[in-house]
């Protein structure tokens, strides 16, 4: 099999690390800069390497709204190693769930024609559902795995090693396949100088929902969100200067508490 095309999904979306969560729950990301996450560095970088051993051109797929598109965005990706993307761009998906994302990669995917494989991080940084490459999949009828840590192409097949409870797994999928990289499968390292002005000479192609012919599944209506609910704190404070004090009194803070009965613990 000659691999002509690797794909990798790519999300442009805020960093969580600068929103702001208000007092009832509610997480604020209006002021948090969007930026290409470290799970997806992961996979561009990954595919680089797979890309640069056959011989393959290595495509960057990004779903989301008009801010995905800017020249700021593409080259952000760009400069991680990508050789081009397909940027699909448009009001309607700005809030995207998995479904609607994969449907749009999906039909990328199927325009390119020649893709082996299609590699996403471990997961996004914003909604972290960890569902998109499954529904991928689904669409696409190519098997999934994920987890993996390494990756290894052969003529028609991939070698994987995925990590899961029991152990390190050893698989061989027929292509074309999907797979989710693990964050250790690959080191992510910020791009230089001249791989940032390198991005600006890169093909980027966009494209919005209409260009691709899709009729978007209905992904249900977000009606609220609240903050995980739990029990109040005691506010007991334990004097730890007398170990056989201390936990005594842990003791009879959990039975008050209703978390240990007399047989152990509740």
């Amino acid at each position: 099999m000659n691999i002509v095309n690797i794909v990798v999904a790519y999300k442009y979306a805020p960093d969580p690390q600068e929103a702001t969560v208000s007092s009832d729950g509610t997480v604020d990301f209006s002021r948090a800069k969007a930026v290409v996450s470290d799970y997806d560095a992961v996979a561009i970088g990954y595919g680089r390497r797979l890309a640069t051993a056959c011989g393959a051109t290595l495509v960057g797929v990004c779903v989301g709204g008009p801010q995905s598109a800017k020249p700021v965005a593409t080259k952000a990706a760009l400069s991680r190693g990508l050789d081009r993307v397909v940027v699909v761009a448009d009001d309607e998906l700005e809030t995207a769930g998995s479904t609607r994302t994969a449907q749009a990669i999906a039909a990328v995917v199927s325009q390119l024609g020649d893709v082996a494989l299609v590699l996403a991080g471990d997961s996004s940084m914003d909604v972290a559902a960890r569902m998109t490459p499954s529904v991928l999949a689904g669409l696409l009828g190519w098997p999934m795995l994920s987890d993996v840590e390494t990756v290894a192409l052969a003529d028609g097949s991939a070698a994987l090693e995925r990590l899961t409870p029991q152990g390190v797994q050893s698989i061989t999928v027929a292509l074309p396949a999907v797979v989710s990289l693990t964050s250790e499968a690959w080191p992510v390292k910020p791009p230089g100088m001249k791989d940032l002005l390198a991005a600006g000479k890169k093909p980027v192609e966009i494209k919005s929902v209409a260009d691709l012919g899709l009729t978007l599944a209905d992904e249900g209506t977000v009606v609220s969100r609240a903050k995980l609910g739990g029990s109040a704190r005691l506010g007991v404070v334990i004097d730890t200067s007398d170990p056989a004090a201390a936990a005594a009194t842990l003791v009879e803070a959990l039975r008050a508490a209703g978390a240990l009965s007399e047989g152990g613990l509740a």
